[in-house]
């Protein structure tokens, strides 16, 4: 977990992002109107269950969503460092072909998506540093091998002609770390990067981009559905619902005191050690989603939650300030703490 850059001014401020993708049936808001700011050194979690608008908001920050059909509807993406500053919502394509890979660089679930099965690891890491550095092909190979070694894939001289397929699934995803730091990043999203991994390796990854952001000095996104995987790693948590923030905290306060209860909810379901041997199950949240072509006019949680009163139905609240760093997004968030 990186240490908190005091008074450091955001390397990532993103304010009212609203994401949206036509359909036959309607315009699916994914993203309505999401705001948090990332620091250089710090990492920020960002959770929720599948379909809550995680990964749609790492693509809208450097509009992949744009390949997908989607677009961003409403507000600001404004990205700092490497002496630039630059609103990536409004940014050209050119401005964002020189961004992506050099000062942001992603990292996705399932290596063998991303990896180009025709080429060398080493050809695709090569690739990555002379499209930003401007270097030649000799001087990147040794940047590649460079890099291989430094995610910890052994024998790089060696691994460096080797083709994805001749990579375990641990080895894939180190490659993909390796090309998303070839260029240095000031930011690194990293999107369910662990997912597909056993725990051990899983592990490995963890302690590898933590490693290497401590480094670096770069600012991280984690995307995962996984709260175990933010308390290791996370120094903030944003815990998204239907398209929206619910809570933001800092992440030891989360997990000590939820104040959402979405939150409450999804780290009662986390397995805690002696719970099997007691043989009960594990809570769950009830309910499903809500449709993002139906959203219930009020808190989108409220279907799904304890706690709700007939104001909660009524119109959905702000995101509230309720402390320094703390912000919740319930009329009843006082009498949700554990």
């Amino acid at each position: 977990m990186a240490m908190p850059s005091e008074g450091a001014e955001p390397l990532l401020s993103i304010r009212d992002l609203t994401t949206v993708f036509p359909t036959e049936r309607g315009t699916v808001r994914s993203v309505d109107g999401v705001s948090f700011d990332i620091v250089p050194g710090r990492t920020l979690g960002l959770v929720g269950e599948s379909g809550s608008g995680k990964s749609v908001t790492s693509l809208s920050i450097l509009r992949l969503i744009e390949r997908g059909g989607g677009r961003i509807a409403g507000g600001s993406i404004r990205l700092g460092g490497k002496g630039r500053a630059v609103d990536l919502a409004t940014a050209s394509e050119p401005e964002l072909r020189a961004i992506r890979g050099n000062d942001v660089a992603m990292v996705f679930q399932e290596p063998m998506t991303s990896l180009d099965p025709v080429w060398s690891v080493g050809r695709q890491i090569e690739e990555a540093v002379r499209l930003h550095q401007k270097v030649g092909r000799r001087e990147a190979r040794a940047r590649a091998v460079e890099l291989l070694r430094l995610v910890g894939i052994p024998a790089p001289e060696k691994r460096v002609d080797d083709y994805p397929h001749q990579l375990s699934g641990g080895m894939r995803q180190r490659v993909m770390i390796a090309i998303a730091l070839a260029c240095r990043p000031s930011l690194l999203i990293a999107d369910e990067p662990t997912t597909a991994l056993d725990v051990t390796i899983q592990a490995q990854i963890l302690d590898l981009i933590a490693r290497l952001q401590k480094e670096i000095g770069m600012a991280v996104l984690f995307i995962t559905h996984n709260l175990g995987v933010i308390a290791q790693i996370a120094d903030e948590v944003a815990v998204m619902y239907a398209g929206q923030i619910v809570e933001r905290a800092p992440v030891r306060a989360i997990f000590a005191d939820p104040r959402h209860p979405y939150t409450q909810g999804l780290l009662d379901s986390i397995p805690r050690q002696g719970h099997a041997a007691g043989g009960g199950r594990l809570p769950a949240i009830g309910g499903l989603p809500p449709s993002p072509l139906a959203l219930p006019p009020g808190c989108r949680f409220a279907p799904r939650c304890r706690f709700a009163i007939d104001a909660c139905l009524g119109a959905n609240p702000p995101l509230e300030t309720v402390a320094p760093g703390r912000a919740v997004r319930c009329l009843r968030w006082r009498e949700v703490g554990r």
